[in-house]
């Protein structure tokens, strides 16, 4: 009886000690590695000034505004920013600061950015819009309407790099391109 009860013992015993470990085994599989926390946006790699703004009538019932921006290469590497999915550009709204979508924004063309270097950046927003005719008395009003409409909420664009976690602020002139339309009366 004793050597019976002696074996009951050790295979609950048993039975306990792998029970357990595949408890402990189990638990550490199915949480899988810890976490890494996010990669910051890195904000100084790339510096933005803006340039230039444009109006172009895309076709018969749209229109394109361009605003280009130098960019300035902080990094040490060469930095190559291409449209595609990876790639955003938000509007940052002058009430909150925080970030829109509802302008569509792309890139006008690939930027290759040498490391230490400058180089050109222009970004489109294409809207609905019928082009005046020059000899609408209103021409130049409707024109500058079009482009207030499309900015008079808007503080700065934001560009995000998913890949490389860059973040670049290109900044509004937009007050600057009001002021000195007004000055033109």
């Amino acid at each position: 009886m004793l050597k019976r009860n002696f074996f009951v013992i050790t295979r609950l015993a048993g039975t306990g000690v792998a029970l357990l470990t595949i408890f402990i085994v189990g638990r550490t599989v199915f949480k899988g590695r810890p976490s890494e926390s996010p990669r910051l946006w890195n904000q100084e790699a790339i510096k933005a000034t803006y340039v230039a703004s444009q109006l172009r009538e895309t076709d018969n019932a749209h229109s394109t505004m361009i605003l280009s921006y130098d960019l300035q290469n902080n990094t040490d590497s060469d930095y190559r920013l291409e449209a595609g999915p990876e790639i955003h550009i938000l509007s940052k709204l002058v009430a909150d600061g925080s970030l829109s979508q509802q302008e569509p924004l792309q890139l006008s063309y690939p930027v290759f950015l040498p490391a230490k270097q400058h180089a050109r950046l222009s970004i489109e927003i294409t809207q609905p819009f019928v082009w005046p005719v020059e000899q609408d008395a209103a021409y130049v009003d409707k024109l500058r309407e079009f482009v207030k409409q499309r900015l008079v909420n808007v503080g700065e664009f934001v560009l995000f790099d998913q890949i490389g976690r860059i973040e670049i602020q290109l900044p509004g002139a937009w007050q600057e391109l009001q002021e000195a339309a007004r000055a033109s009366y």
